[in-house]
């Protein structure tokens, strides 16, 4: 008889995501176990625990969500626990920073459902601004879109001291180049909008980083999206069910955040899916919540 799965949830922050855990739970996670405040450095003793308490046979029936709120640093925290197991003691592992790897895989995926319909590369070869790059959802959507063949140029509002570093290690890490810009203003957000073929607004709830007028200087723009669901839009003109909506001035077409959250629950609840039914241990990051999300979309 198959042991009980037992997910172990760890997380850098105060608090385990309530998100994470009603998901996994509904997932079929028969056991979750919350442990918070977690240094990377303590991460490879937590796996070992888990890992050398139950029976090789039942090793797949044990697993680690990694959390936070940092990508580069849930990735590091995957790093060690990999590092930490060998056969026949391996578990599966899955990082979702904030939620941040299945909606940036949603993200992206349904803007590509959109644009097929024309363009059946999707993103590949277009240009793509990610704005609100500085945050976990942007920069892995800007990681993404340039692991599927789009140029990509991640935009600050505060000085390109606040996006250069991380688009130097995303380079480093993943091997994708990342063109970085500073938009602080109407003007320059307008300017740099003449190149663009693709918007994806990732700013933080309730904020607007786009107006309807600063989206009219986007002469080439195919599609726009937007993650933020608490008014007002992030893209003024794009509404939360928008799902392929022409958008205002009749230059391509919006993607809202209900859209893409649509997409992303059930991209979360597939790669949770895939840890408890596995029979041999999984490990699951952002490319695989594209990988999903492209499935799921379409």
């Amino acid at each position: 008889m198959a042991a009980p799965y037992v997910l172990h949830m760890l997380t850098p922050l105060k608090h385990v995501s309530a998100f994470d855990v009603n998901m996994a739970a509904d997932a079929g996670m028969a056991t979750l176990f919350p442990y918070t405040e977690v240094a990377p450095e303590e991460v490879t003793g937590i796996t070992q625990d888990a890992m050398f308490s139950r029976d090789p046979a039942n090793a797949a029936r044990t697993g680690l969500f990694i959390g936070g709120r940092d990508a580069l640093v849930a990735l590091d925290m995957m790093d060690a626990a990999r590092k930490a197991m060998f056969p026949p003691f391996t578990i599966s592992v899955m990082v979702d920073p904030s939620g941040a790897f299945t909606t940036a895989g949603a993200m992206v995926a349904v803007v590509e459902r959109a644009l097929r319909r024309t363009r059946p590369e999707g993103i590949k070869g277009l240009s793509v601004q990610v704005y609100g790059a500085t945050g976990v959802v942007g920069g892995t959507a800007a990681v993404i879109a340039a692991l599927a063949g789009a140029r990509v140029t991640m935009v600050s509002h505060r000085g390109l001291s606040g996006v250069e570093p991380k688009a130097a290690e995303f380079r480093r890490r993943f091997g994708v180049e990342l063109a970085c810009a500073d938009a602080p203003d109407d003007a320059t957000k307008e300017k740099l909008l003449t190149d663009a073929e693709v918007v994806f607004a990732c700013g933080r709830a309730g904020m607007q980083i786009l107006s309807a007028r600063n989206l009219a200087a986007a002469g080439r723009l195919l599609a726009a999206a937007d993650i933020n669901a608490v008014p007002p839009s992030g893209i003024e003109g794009v509404a939360a069910k928008d799902d392929g909506a022409p958008l205002p001035g009749g230059r391509g077409v919006g993607i809202g955040a209900l859209a893409v959250g649509n997409v992303k629950f059930r991209v979360q609840h597939a790669l949770l899916k895939r840890l408890a039914d596995a029979d041999k241990a999984v490990y699951l990051d952002f490319r695989d919540a594209y990988d999903a999300a492209r499935q799921i979309a379409g």
